[in-house]
């Protein structure tokens, strides 16, 4: 059974959070960009059978108030420590996915009293970052902001999002099944459509520096790489720069497994991360 409450966050923003116990979480969850908490339904079963848990809304996102256009990682970063300092009352261990992944990194950095651990989703790299606006996923993340701005029904949305066609020629509809389309039309209903800007446009990074950020984290990391082949976000070089800058990482790439390698692959996933999370 989860149940949601907000909290308050930075700046007079309330974040929404899902819990799956009343007991201070033993895991939070942060999703990537243009999602919701929900996105982590399919690996919920197999953490909340041993651990407390606790999904969080990004600002703008979901059920979570809006940030007044402040939408770097930094403005969530701050977000995050605030609300550990909230909900937690022992370290914790953060999950992060993409945005989420940047998210963790920084509260691990910044706080280490909060973190006993943290999860690396296949966080996007600066590199990667720097050419969005060429990439499926600059052509996908500025259709959609469009899509957030127009508020039409859901499976009209959901049908607009599968007819977005991408560089190689082959549409989402394509690549997605429809349940997956029509979640996206859902977090694109609550969704602030200024979230998108700063990583379309090349401000989402201002004041957060990845690298010198990994250096300062000490805890335990799990580093889960996608596959750039087929849209992960962290360009080998780059994997190995992070790895080189942490301090205690084990690194588990996916070959094949994409970006949303949580969604699509939560088995595998869930056979690495549980006994990452049994060592801590």
């Amino acid at each position: 059974m989860v149940h949601e409450e907000l909290i308050a966050a930075s700046e007079g923003v309330r974040l929404n959070v899902a819990r799956t116990s009343t007991e201070p979480p033993d895991v939070v969850l942060w999703h990537g960009l243009i999602r919701r908490w929900q996105d982590y339904a399919p690996l919920l079963p197999s953490l909340a059978s041993r651990w407390s848990v606790a999904a969080i809304d990004h600002r703008g996102h979901g059920k979570s108030s809006r940030g007044a256009g402040k939408y770097r990682v930094a403005d969530y970063s701050a977000d995050a420590v605030l609300s550990l300092r909230s909900i937690a009352k022992a370290p914790a261990v953060l999950y992060g996915h993409s945005l989420g992944a940047l998210t963790a990194l920084s509260v691990a950095a910044e706080c280490p009293d909060l973190v006993k651990g943290i999860v690396l989703e296949d966080p996007p790299s600066a590199a990667f970052l720097a050419n969005v606006a060429s990439t499926g996923y600059g052509v996908t993340w500025k259709a959609m902001r469009e899509l957030a701005r127009d508020r039409k029904p859901i499976p009209e949305t959901a049908k607009a999002i599968a007819a977005i066609r991408l560089p190689n020629g082959r549409t989402l509809g394509e690549l997605r099944d429809p349940a997956a389309l029509r979640f996206l039309a859902k977090c694109l209903a609550d969704l602030d459509p200024e979230t998108i800007t700063p990583a379309l446009e090349g401000g989402w990074l201002e004041g957060f520096d990845v690298l010198a950020v990994a250096r300062k984290v000490r805890c335990p990391v799990l580093l889960l790489a996608g596959d750039p082949a087929t849209g992960g976000m962290l360009p080998t070089a780059d994997a190995d720069a992070i790895t080189a800058a942490l301090a205690d990482v084990c690194r588990v790439e996916f070959p094949g497994g994409g970006h949303l390698m949580h969604v699509e692959h939560p088995a595998a996933v869930a056979q690495v991360l549980l006994p990452f999370l049994e060592s801590l």
